[in-house]
């Protein structure tokens, strides 16, 4: 029988058709929600090269649905076993490896597949009649009711209850050429005081034939990161028939920055990693083509939600990948506003409950994140300091940054924090009874649920209340603390 005094079921639109929104559109609708997905592009497509899949994400793939459309041919894993080989890209001398996760069952052991792949391997899973392309959000406005006014380029306009911003990390900028890539609209109209810039450092990438590439003398059948100075490095691996390559180097701002994936010459970007070892100039050398990945980042946003907003993936966290995890993140925060909405809809709740257990559950663990940059940032002070030769540079950098001590956020469980943040909410609810008021008055809120309250109490757990799998590393088993060091 329906609950005649349950909340009518909002109305959602979700923007973004990357893995964080086809994720999101997943969620919502194992939550019995009705959605659109509003993609900018004429299609669902996705560009650019591999992507990594811990365990975390496996997780999450399969409670969405979408691991088995993965299957095994599209993933590679080394056979040596090792997750990472850290080189000295001058040299080509084994530096140090990360080692498989010794916990996690074969079907989850980390590989490495194209992110078109991923995306297809999600978009199976979702409703093809919710998707509308070729839709362009180039404006969101509150309405009296409280509802959100969304206005498309191609002139259609909605108005939802629930507004999902799935659309990535770059946000408005100057109108200047070259093209720049769609904005993110959905987290400036939330946080229109949240600025993020262009963070220094690009990446280049490549695909390259297989074939080809097995004939370079001392490629490793591995992930490969192939570490310069001053954080410059060449990531190599492959990928079905291809090898992908993937750069990061430091550039200064040009006044351009913000296409992305925009074609790059191909001359430039061979000449701009001259000094690296043979093994890997003859790889430059098979490129035929290299797209430009400017990285951008900005500062935590204190909350992921707004009132009728919840922002997803790339657009809650501008770490820029800065731990090639981001299909693992995005896919965690579909699951869990998909399973907040649901929780909430199950206790006869509003929306804004709905949206801040999702906001109590993830803006702790991306203040976690944040910190582990700090600690990053930290480190290449202490690193630069020292001014080490650059072999003694690549081998402090690699054992202080590329530790399995920050694994944690690689096999992070979390169903269990949302469980832990459920049964906390309950005992706040049977407290305030008991005190004869109810959590709602006593924070005026509406819902008792209080992000920062709960970032907070993150901080005062003991360890008996979170363990290893949803906490941050020094709690992880001594098995997974250390880098293998050559």
């Amino acid at each position: 029988m329906t609950n005649p005094t349950a909340p009518t079921p909002p109305k959602v639109a979700i923007i973004g058709g990357g893995p964080a929104g086809l994720g999101t559109a997943i969620a919502l609708g194992q939550a019995g929600l009705a959605y659109t997905l509003y993609e900018a592009k004429p299609a669902i497509s996705e560009i650019g090269n591999g992507i990594s899949v811990q365990r975390n994400t496996w997780r999450m793939l399969e409670a969405l649905g979408a691991s088995r459309n993965l299957t095994r041919d599209k993933l590679f894993r080394a056979p040596s076993g090792h997750d990472l080989e850290h080189r000295n890209g001058h040299t080509g001398a084994l530096v140090a490896t990360n080692d498989a996760d010794p916990l996690a069952p074969p079907h989850q052991q980390h590989a490495r597949v194209h992110r078109a792949h991923l995306q297809q391997a999600l978009l199976r899973q979702v409703d093809a009649s919710r998707i509308r392309t070729a839709h362009k959000l180039v404006s969101v406005s509150t309405l009296p009711s409280g509802r959100l006014r969304l206005a498309f380029a191609n002139g259609f306009e909605d108005e939802v209850d629930l507004l999902v911003g799935a659309d990535g990390i770059r946000s408005v900028r100057r109108p200047s050429p070259p093209p720049l890539t769609p904005p993110q609209v959905v987290r400036a109209h939330a946080f229109p005081d949240h600025k993020i810039a262009y963070a220094g450092a690009t990446s280049y990438r490549t695909l390259v034939p297989a074939t080809s590439a097995a004939l370079v003398n001392g490629l490793p059948d591995a992930s490969t990161f192939w570490h310069g100075t001053d954080r410059k490095w060449v990531y190599s691996c492959p990928l079905g028939p291809h090898l992908e390559i993937t750069t990061s180097i430091k550039e200064a701002d040009d006044g351009q920055r913000g296409s992305w994936g925009r074609r790059s010459s191909v001359a430039a970007f061979r000449a701009a990693f001259a000094e690296m070892c043979q093994p890997v100039q003859e790889l430059l050398r098979l490129a035929t083509f290299v797209e430009q990945y400017d990285y951008f980042a900005g500062p935590r946003l204190e909350s992921v939600v707004q009132p009728g907003i919840a922002l997803v993936g790339d657009a809650s966290h501008p770490l820029s990948g800065a731990f090639g995890a981001g299909a693992g993140f995005a896919l965690e925060d579909a699951w869990t506003l998909g399973q907040s909405v649901r929780w909430a809809s199950a206790k006869g709740l509003p929306l804004d409950t709905a949206l801040a257990l999702f906001d109590a559950v993830r803006s702790p663990h991306y203040a976690d994140l944040y910190a582990v940059l700090d600690g990053y940032r930290a480190a290449d002070a202490d690193v630069a300091a020292a001014r080490l030769p650059p072999a003694g540079e690549i081998k402090a950098v690699v054992e202080r940054n590329w530790s399995d001590r920050t694994r944690w956020m690689l096999v992070y469980e979390v169903d269990a924090v949302f469980a832990r943040e459920i049964a906390r909410h309950e005992a706040e609810v049977r407290k305030g009874a008991g005190e004869g008021g109810t959590v709602s008055q006593r924070n005026g809120n509406g819902h008792g649920l209080t992000g920062a309250a709960v970032v907070e109490s993150e901080r005062q757990l003991n360890g008996d209340d979170l363990d290893s799998r949803t906490r941050p590393g020094h709690d992880l088993p001594d098995a997974l603390h250390a880098v293998r060091v050559a």
